[in-house]
């Protein structure tokens, strides 16, 4: 498991989140929204679940696809100090360290605990991946879990996603791909082409041109271009997540 300086690009949005710190299962979480049968589980990326560009974003999804949102900590309370990062010094996070820490083998259970306690909760459940998150959100909507897990995934700018996740997935499924991005190689962008067309599952591909990788949830607002793809992106998971989550 490997991190690039390129996750770690981030320029801190404006607002204040308005949720609160609670529990979803064993794990730390935000948690933001009050609807009783609806949910969306965020899989943050390396900056993790304190992060407020990743809380805004839920608040975001809780107003608009009318959901309770829960933004755990997957890195067992290990924070990356965003200060050196918003400056662009990516010298202070050891990224090899990290990615040990965090691999998949060691988070997928957490991770699938935290899914099967809202699937207990709620009637419906949506789950989003930035970066980091991206295999994970794939990982819950594979065919092995039966009933499944959740009932649709999207994700931004995935990282760690493996042929095989690809080939399993068995729920709807929404990648929102900025132009740049080397985590979401050309390889595994065209085994997505290839592949989710054939099993039989709803798929949504959203192209934003010029936009490198983290754009989406971490990008500088001041920059042309890119500010408008974040609200775009958002917009585009928020429609999906009304289109599965809600009943017509």
């Amino acid at each position: 498991m490997s991190f690039s300086s390129c996750c770690l690009k981030a320029f801190e949005w404006s607002g204040t989140p308005i949720g609160k710190a609670g529990k979803l299962g064993d794990n730390d979480a935000y948690i933001t929204g009050d609807n009783a049968d609806v949910a969306i589980l965020i899989v943050h990326d390396i900056l993790g679940w304190t992060f407020p560009n990743s809380r805004l974003i839920a608040d975001h999804f809780a107003r608009e696809a009318n959901a309770t949102v829960y933004l755990p900590d997957f890195f067992a309370g290990e924070i990356v100090d965003p200060v050196p990062v918003l400056a662009g010094d990516f010298s202070k996070v050891d990224l090899p360290a990290f990615g040990m820490r965090h691999g998949r083998h060691i988070r997928e259970a957490e991770i699938f605990a935290a899914a099967k306690a809202l699937r207990a909760k709620y009637k419906k459940v949506g789950a989003i991946g930035y970066c980091y998150g991206g295999w994970a959100v794939f990982r819950l909507g594979a065919k092995e879990h039966n009933p499944p897990l959740v009932d649709c995934i999207s994700t931004g700018h995935p990282s760690l996603l493996s042929t095989k996740d690809i080939d399993e997935v068995a729920v709807p499924v929404q990648i929102l791909a900025p132009e740049y991005d080397p985590t979401y190689t050309a390889e595994i962008k065209a085994h997505t082409f290839a592949t989710i067309p054939t099993l039989g599952i709803e798929f949504d591909y959203r192209h934003f041109p010029g936009v490198e990788h983290g754009g989406l949830v971490r990008g500088n607002e001041q920059k042309p271009g890119e500010r408008l793809a974040m609200a775009r992106a958002k917009n585009a998971a928020v429609g999906w997540f009304n289109q599965f989550l809600h009943e017509l």
